[in-house]
Protein backbone atom coordinates (compact mmCIF):
# COMPACT_ATOMS: atom_id res chain seq x y z
CA UNK A 1 0.00 0.00 0.00
CA UNK A 2 1.56 3.65 -0.74
CA UNK A 3 2.21 5.63 1.67
CA UNK A 4 -0.08 8.67 0.18
CA UNK A 5 -2.96 6.10 1.03
CA UNK A 6 -2.71 5.57 4.44
CA UNK A 7 -4.22 9.10 5.11
CA UNK A 8 -7.03 8.93 3.60
CA UNK A 9 -7.87 5.27 4.39
CA UNK A 10 -7.40 6.45 8.20
CA UNK A 11 -10.23 9.31 7.48
CA UNK A 12 -12.56 6.64 5.40
CA UNK A 13 -12.52 4.56 8.41
CA UNK A 14 -13.49 7.28 10.76
CA UNK A 15 -16.11 8.72 8.43
CA UNK A 16 -17.91 5.24 8.42
CA UNK A 17 -18.00 5.24 11.76
CA UNK A 18 -19.06 9.05 12.84
CA UNK A 19 -22.00 8.20 8.81
CA UNK A 20 -23.39 5.04 11.23
CA UNK A 21 -24.42 7.95 14.08
CA UNK A 22 -26.18 9.83 11.38
CA UNK A 23 -29.83 10.21 13.08
CA UNK A 24 -31.89 8.74 10.38
CA UNK A 25 -29.51 5.28 10.51
CA UNK A 26 -29.86 5.55 14.82
CA UNK A 27 -33.37 5.83 14.25
CA UNK A 28 -34.24 2.84 11.93
CA UNK A 29 -31.62 0.60 13.90
CA UNK A 30 -33.54 1.34 17.24
CA UNK A 31 -37.02 0.42 15.94
CA UNK A 32 -35.44 -3.19 15.56
CA UNK A 33 -33.34 -3.05 18.87
CA UNK A 34 -36.60 -2.12 20.79
CA UNK A 35 -37.95 -5.56 19.95
CA UNK A 36 -34.99 -7.44 21.20
CA UNK A 37 -34.07 -8.39 24.90
CA UNK A 38 -30.87 -9.79 24.11
CA UNK A 39 -27.90 -7.52 23.37
CA UNK A 40 -25.83 -10.17 21.29
CA UNK A 41 -29.21 -10.21 18.79
CA UNK A 42 -29.12 -6.34 18.87
CA UNK A 43 -25.70 -6.28 18.22
CA UNK A 44 -26.05 -8.50 15.32
CA UNK A 45 -28.55 -6.49 14.14
CA UNK A 46 -26.30 -3.52 13.53
CA UNK A 47 -23.82 -5.69 11.90
CA UNK A 48 -26.71 -6.63 9.54
CA UNK A 49 -27.43 -3.45 8.76
CA UNK A 50 -23.73 -2.29 8.01
CA UNK A 51 -23.52 -4.80 5.85
CA UNK A 52 -26.18 -3.83 4.19
CA UNK A 53 -25.20 -0.15 3.90
CA UNK A 54 -21.48 -0.92 2.73
CA UNK A 55 -23.17 -2.99 0.00
CA UNK A 56 -25.14 0.02 -1.64
CA UNK A 57 -22.21 2.34 -0.77
CA UNK A 58 -20.15 -0.09 -2.81
CA UNK A 59 -22.08 -0.37 -5.84
CA UNK A 60 -22.21 3.45 -5.82
CA UNK A 61 -18.65 3.67 -5.88
CA UNK A 62 -18.52 1.39 -8.66
CA UNK A 63 -20.97 3.05 -10.42
CA UNK A 64 -19.20 6.24 -9.49
CA UNK A 65 -15.64 4.90 -10.38
CA UNK A 66 -16.06 2.35 -12.68
CA UNK A 67 -18.60 3.02 -14.91
CA UNK A 68 -18.33 6.86 -14.76
CA UNK A 69 -21.88 6.80 -13.73
CA UNK A 70 -23.09 9.95 -12.17
CA UNK A 71 -26.01 9.41 -9.14
CA UNK A 72 -28.86 12.49 -10.26
CA UNK A 73 -30.08 14.89 -7.41
CA UNK A 74 -33.40 13.78 -8.10
CA UNK A 75 -32.84 10.51 -8.07
CA UNK A 76 -31.29 10.39 -4.26
CA UNK A 77 -34.39 12.82 -3.54
CA UNK A 78 -36.26 10.29 -4.43
CA UNK A 79 -34.36 7.59 -2.46
CA UNK A 80 -34.27 9.81 0.57
CA UNK A 81 -38.18 10.02 0.15
CA UNK A 82 -37.82 6.28 0.08
CA UNK A 83 -35.94 6.22 3.49
CA UNK A 84 -38.20 8.61 5.19
CA UNK A 85 -41.23 6.51 4.42
CA UNK A 86 -39.61 3.76 5.54
CA UNK A 87 -38.80 4.97 8.61
CA UNK A 88 -42.95 6.03 9.16
CA UNK A 89 -43.69 2.01 8.36
CA UNK A 90 -41.02 0.71 10.68
CA UNK A 91 -42.47 2.59 13.47
CA UNK A 92 -45.68 1.80 13.06
CA UNK A 93 -44.70 -1.78 13.27
CA UNK A 94 -43.06 -1.34 16.41
CA UNK A 95 -46.94 0.05 17.50
CA UNK A 96 -49.19 -2.69 15.93
CA UNK A 97 -46.69 -5.45 16.47
CA UNK A 98 -44.40 -5.51 19.45
CA UNK A 99 -42.03 -8.36 20.40
CA UNK A 100 -43.60 -11.31 22.82
CA UNK A 101 -43.65 -11.14 26.15
CA UNK A 102 -40.99 -13.17 28.37
CA UNK A 103 -42.40 -17.00 28.79
CA UNK A 104 -41.53 -20.11 30.75
CA UNK A 105 -39.55 -22.91 29.13
CA UNK A 106 -39.61 -25.76 31.74
CA UNK A 107 -40.08 -23.40 34.67
CA UNK A 108 -37.77 -20.69 33.74
CA UNK A 109 -38.48 -17.56 32.30
CA UNK A 110 -36.70 -16.84 28.73
CA UNK A 111 -36.85 -13.80 26.86
CA UNK A 112 -36.79 -14.60 23.07
CA UNK A 113 -38.29 -14.29 19.80
CA UNK A 114 -39.23 -17.15 17.81
CA UNK A 115 -37.49 -16.81 14.33
CA UNK A 116 -34.08 -18.11 13.05
CA UNK A 117 -31.07 -16.03 11.77
CA UNK A 118 -32.46 -15.46 8.49
CA UNK A 119 -35.49 -13.68 8.98
CA UNK A 120 -33.36 -11.50 12.34
CA UNK A 121 -30.79 -10.88 9.83
CA UNK A 122 -32.76 -9.96 6.26
CA UNK A 123 -34.65 -7.11 7.40
CA UNK A 124 -32.08 -4.77 8.85
CA UNK A 125 -29.62 -5.72 5.52
CA UNK A 126 -32.53 -4.65 3.75
CA UNK A 127 -33.12 -1.28 5.80
CA UNK A 128 -28.90 -0.78 5.52
CA UNK A 129 -29.37 -1.09 1.49
CA UNK A 130 -32.18 1.36 1.38
CA UNK A 131 -30.01 3.53 3.63
CA UNK A 132 -27.23 3.34 1.49
CA UNK A 133 -28.15 3.99 -1.71
CA UNK A 134 -30.55 7.07 -0.47
CA UNK A 135 -27.64 9.02 0.88
CA UNK A 136 -24.94 6.95 -1.45
CA UNK A 137 -22.46 8.49 1.24
CA UNK A 138 -22.01 12.15 -0.52
CA UNK A 139 -18.99 12.72 1.57
CA UNK A 140 -17.14 9.50 0.85
CA UNK A 141 -18.18 9.76 -2.69
CA UNK A 142 -16.54 13.21 -2.76
CA UNK A 143 -13.25 11.53 -1.68
CA UNK A 144 -13.70 8.75 -3.93
CA UNK A 145 -13.68 10.93 -6.82
CA UNK A 146 -10.11 12.50 -5.97
CA UNK A 147 -8.96 8.83 -6.10
CA UNK A 148 -7.52 8.24 -9.52
CA UNK A 149 -6.92 4.21 -9.29
CA UNK A 150 -9.95 2.05 -8.80
CA UNK A 151 -8.11 -0.73 -7.20
CA UNK A 152 -7.04 2.60 -4.34
CA UNK A 153 -10.93 3.18 -4.72
CA UNK A 154 -12.13 -0.32 -3.78
CA UNK A 155 -9.89 -0.38 -0.60
CA UNK A 156 -11.59 3.33 0.27
CA UNK A 157 -14.75 1.62 0.18
CA UNK A 158 -14.35 -1.27 1.89
CA UNK A 159 -12.76 0.92 4.59
CA UNK A 160 -15.23 3.12 5.16
CA UNK A 161 -17.75 0.26 4.99
CA UNK A 162 -15.65 -1.70 7.99
CA UNK A 163 -15.94 1.58 10.22
CA UNK A 164 -19.85 1.89 9.18
CA UNK A 165 -20.37 -1.69 10.30
CA UNK A 166 -18.15 -0.93 13.49
CA UNK A 167 -19.99 2.20 13.90
CA UNK A 168 -23.77 0.45 13.80
CA UNK A 169 -22.01 -2.09 16.07
CA UNK A 170 -21.24 0.51 18.69
CA UNK A 171 -24.54 2.26 18.57
CA UNK A 172 -26.90 -1.02 18.12
CA UNK A 173 -25.00 -2.10 21.46
CA UNK A 174 -25.54 1.28 23.11
CA UNK A 175 -29.18 1.15 22.04
CA UNK A 176 -30.02 -2.35 23.26
CA UNK A 177 -29.10 -1.18 26.97
CA UNK A 178 -31.28 0.76 28.09
CA UNK A 179 -33.89 -1.73 26.37
CA UNK A 180 -32.31 -4.74 28.40
CA UNK A 181 -32.15 -2.29 31.78
CA UNK A 182 -35.88 -1.79 31.36
CA UNK A 183 -36.31 -5.57 30.31
CA UNK A 184 -34.78 -6.43 33.60
CA UNK A 185 -36.12 -4.06 36.56
CA UNK A 186 -39.20 -2.60 35.20
CA UNK A 187 -42.61 -4.74 34.40
CA UNK A 188 -44.16 -2.32 31.89
CA UNK A 189 -40.62 -0.40 30.97
CA UNK A 190 -39.51 -2.79 28.15
CA UNK A 191 -43.46 -1.86 26.20
CA UNK A 192 -42.77 1.70 27.05
CA UNK A 193 -39.41 1.29 25.36
CA UNK A 194 -41.32 0.21 21.88
CA UNK A 195 -43.60 2.63 22.14
CA UNK A 196 -41.29 5.78 22.31
CA UNK A 197 -39.13 4.02 19.45
CA UNK A 198 -42.16 3.67 17.60
CA UNK A 199 -43.59 6.63 18.19
CA UNK A 200 -39.97 8.49 17.05
CA UNK A 201 -39.40 6.91 14.18
CA UNK A 202 -42.80 7.62 12.89
CA UNK A 203 -42.89 11.24 13.80
CA UNK A 204 -38.78 11.52 12.77
CA UNK A 205 -39.81 9.92 9.46
CA UNK A 206 -43.24 12.39 8.31
CA UNK A 207 -40.90 15.19 9.38
CA UNK A 208 -38.12 13.66 6.88
CA UNK A 209 -40.56 13.12 4.17
CA UNK A 210 -41.83 16.34 4.76
CA UNK A 211 -38.58 18.23 4.10
CA UNK A 212 -37.51 16.19 1.23
CA UNK A 213 -41.28 17.32 -0.34
CA UNK A 214 -41.02 20.95 0.43
CA UNK A 215 -37.35 21.51 -1.09
CA UNK A 216 -38.02 18.98 -4.25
Amino acid sequence: MEAHLLPILSLGFFLGLKHAADADHVVAVTTFVSNQRSVFRSCWIGVFWGLGHTLSLATAGILVIGLKINISQAWESRLEFLVALMLVVLGARVLLNPGAPPHSHGGSVKPHSHFGWTRFGIRPFIVGIVHGAAGSAALMLLVLSTIRQPLDALAYVAVFGLGSVLGMLLVSLLLSLPVHWANERLAAGYRQVQLAAGLFSCAFGLVLGFQIWATA
